[in-house]
């Protein structure tokens, strides 16, 4: 069954959202919205909550093409993100890793190892890290909150 498939729809649970906490929601909304393109994906929402380190979770960007990789590397770099993993090539393809600056952890790849046109525009990071984890994942599936304490909203939250 696939995602498109009609008849797994009862049977399966499909994220819609990300949220993710953040001290400063604005300027977090102006990174993902100028760098990544991202305006109803990625939600914010402010917090104080104390964290530190790796939070336990790490967000993908897919690409098509490796050119893809580099400009959206590039431009988080420019909007301020650091670099955790540098870009390269590897067996699986072509990637990269980032902090951006709200501390979320980006990983930014695409299966493709050849560039078939102009660009558009395993994380490599320690286990370690306590406090909150900052990120609200939605979901059709209720409200709860899983083993390992990420929480889970509906899409109306």
């Amino acid at each position: 069954m696939g995602l498109g498939d009609a008849s797994s729809v009862d049977a399966m649970t499909s994220i819609t959202a990300i949220t993710l906490e953040t001290a400063d929601p604005a300027a977090a909304q102006r990174f993902y919205s100028d760098t990544f393109g991202l305006n109803g994906q990625v939600r914010l929402r402010a917090t104080d909550a104390p964290t530190n380190g790796f939070r336990g979770f790490t967000l993908s960007l897919t690409t098509s093409q490796p050119a893809n990789v580099k400009a959206l590397v590039d431009a988080a770099v420019d909007g301020g993100a650091t670099v955790v993993k540098p870009v390269a090539k590897s067996f699986w393809g072509y990637g990269g890793v980032v902090r951006v600056p709200d501390g979320t952890i980006w990983k930014i790849a695409t299966s493709a190892k050849k560039d078939t046109g102009p660009a558009a525009k395993d994380a490599g990071v320690p286990a370690d890290g306590s406090g909150s984890h900052r990120i609200a994942i939605h979901s059709d599936a209720g409200t709860f909150t899983d083993l390992d304490g990420f929480a889970f909203e509906s899409l109306a939250s």
